[in-house]
C-alpha cells in the first residue's frame, strides 16, 4: 500500500500545474530553474505547491527532467 501512495504522489507532482503568476497553467517541470531558485530564496508558497516546487527544483538540478516528461507521456491525466 505504501508504494501505491508514493506512485500517486509522484504522478501528482508530474501533472501539477502552477496555479498563479507569470507561469500560470504550466507544469512545474516546465518552469525555468531560475524561477524555482528565486522561490527558494524568497520562500516557497505554503502547502502542497511549495513542497512540489522544492521537489521539482531538486529534480531539475539533478538533470532528471526527462524522467518527468516520460512519466507525463506514459501516465496521462485521465
Amino acid at each position: 500500500m505504501y508504494m501505491l501512495h508514493d506512485k500517486q504522489k509522484l504522478l501528482e507532482l508530474v501533472h501539477y500545474k502552477m496555479p498563479f503568476g507569470k507561469y500560470k497553467g504550466r507544469y512545474l517541470v516546465d518552469l525555468p530553474i531560475a524561477y524555482l531558485v528565486w522561490f527558494r530564496q524568497k520562500g516557497y508558497p505554503p502547502g502542497k505547491l511549495g513542497a512540489h516546487m522544492q521537489t521539482m527544483l531538486d529534480i531539475k538540478s539533478d538533470g532528471l527532467e526527462p524522467m518527468i516528461k516520460k512519466l507525463q507521456k506514459e501516465f496521462p491525466i485521465e
